[in-house]
C-alpha cells in the first residue's frame, strides 16, 4: 500500500507494512471469537469483522458502558466500504437491526451513548427510548466543518445517553469536572467565592452540562490524529469513560473505527473490546493501543481536570 507524503510537522499516525503486519496479528476474527467466546480472553481486544457476524457470539451482561459512533445516516466511504445513505425508516430498521442486541451486552447497571448529528438523531432517540432509560442528550460543538452557501453550518453532533436502571447507574461527576477562567471574580468576606487565583488568572471548576463547547477536532499536527474521515476526539470518549465507567471496568464500542474508545480506555485504567469491520482501521487502532503504553495523556485533560478549549499555557502552568 503506497504511504503519503507528509510534512514535517504533520503527526497523523501512519503505519508501514511491517508494522500493518504486526498489528494484525493482534487482531481478533470471526472465526476466532466462535473458538473463545470467554471474557478473559476477549477483554482488551480488537474484534476485526461485521458486527452482524459477532453480536450474538459476545457475552451479555458484561460491558459497564457502551459507547456507539454508527455511521450517520449519510453517504460516506469508509476506506473503500460504502454506507449509503437511507430513507428515515429504513435508517431506523437498519439501527433496529443491531442496537438491542448490542444493550444486551451492557450489565444491569450500564450505561449507553450513542452518537450521530441532526439528520438520524430523530432515529437515534426513538430506538433508545425503545430499549433504555434516555437520561439526556448532550450537544457538542464540532467547530471545524465546510461552510455552506444556501444553508447553516453544521457545527454540532448528538450524544445520547442511557441507562438500563435509572435507579441503579455509575455517574462519576466528580471525575469530569471543567477548570474555567473566571472573568466576573465574586468575593465574599473579601475571599473567592468559588474560584482560585493563580499567576494566569482566576479559575474555577465548574460542574458539566450536556453543552461542551470545549472539544478541538483531531487535526494534522495531533498526534491522535488518523486517515479516519469521522474520527472522535480523545477528549470527548475520556468524558464519556470518566463519567460512565469505574476503574477497571470494560468498555465496548461495536464501530471502533481507528479505535479511540478502546485508546482512551486504556489510557484511563478502563478495558475495552472493539468491533471494527475494516482491517486498516482496525490496525490503526492495535497501533494506537500500543503506543497508549508510553503516552497515557490526553489533550485537554490535565491533572484529573478537563480544560476549555485553548487554554493550553494555563493547563502548563498548573499542572
Amino acid at each position: 500500500m503506497a504511504e503519503k507524503i507528509r510534512a514535517e510537522r504533520n503527526h497523523t499516525l501512519t503505519v508501514d507494512d511491517s508494522e500493518r503486519l504486526l498489528y494484525s496479528q493482534n487482531l481478533l476474527t470471526a472465526d476466532g471469537l466462535k473458538a473463545n467466546r470467554e471474557l478473559s480472553f476477549l477483554t482488551n481486544k480488537t474484534i476485526c469483522a461485521d458486527l452482524f457476524d459477532v453480536i450474538d457470539l459476545l457475552p451479555q451482561g458484561v460491558a459497564d458502558l457502551v459507547v456507539i459512533d454508527p455511521p450517520y445516516n449519510l453517504t460516506k466511504d469508509y476506506n473503500g466500504l460504502k454506507f449509503r445513505a437511507l430513507n428515515q425508516s429504513e435508517y431506523l430498521e437498519y439501527l433496529r437491526s443491531w442496537f438491542p442486541k448490542v444493550v444486551s451486552l451492557l450489565k444491569p447497571n450500564g450505561s449507553l451513548y450513542l452518537c450521530g448529528d441532526w439528520k438520524c438523531t430523530s432515529a437515534l432517540q426513538q430506538v433508545m427510548e425503545e430499549n433504555l432509560t434516555v437520561l439526556n442528550r448532550i450537544t457538542w460543538q464540532r467547530e471545524k466543518g465546510r461552510g455552506a452557501l444556501s444553508n447553516w453550518k453544521n457545527g454540532m453532533e448528538d450524544i445520547w445517553f442511557g441507562v438500563k436502571n435509572a435507579k441503579g447507574y455509575y455517574f462519576d461527576v466528580e471525575a469530569v469536572k471543567m477548570k474555567r477562567k473566571v472573568l466576573a471574580p465574586y468575593r465574599e468576606n473579601g475571599k473567592p467565592k468559588d474560584w482560585k487565583a493563580t499567576d494566569d488568572g482566576n479559575v474555577r471548576l465548574t460542574y458539566p452540562s450536556n453543552f461542551w463547547d470545549d472539544i478541538s477536532i483531531p487535526y494534522w499536527s495531533m498526534p491522535e490524529n488518523t486517515d479516519h474521515p469521522t474520527q472522535k476526539p480523545e477528549k470527548l470518549l475520556a468524558k464519556l469513560i470518566l463519567a460512565s465507567c469505574p476503574e477497571g471496568g470494560l468498555v465496548f464500542d461495536p464501530f471502533l473505527g481507528s479505535g479511540t474508545t478502546s485508546v482512551v480506555a486504556k489510557k484511563l485504567g478502563r478495558n475495552y473490546l472493539g468491533v471494527e469491520i475494516n482491517k486498516e482501521y482496525a490496525v490503526w487502532a492495535e497501533k494506537r493501543i500500543a503506543l497508549a503504553n508510553a503516552n497515557k495523556t490526553v489533550q485537554g485533560y490535565v491533572d484529573g481536570v478537563f480544560w476549555e478549549r485553548n487554554s493550553l499555557n494555563l493547563q502548563k502552568k498548573c499542572a
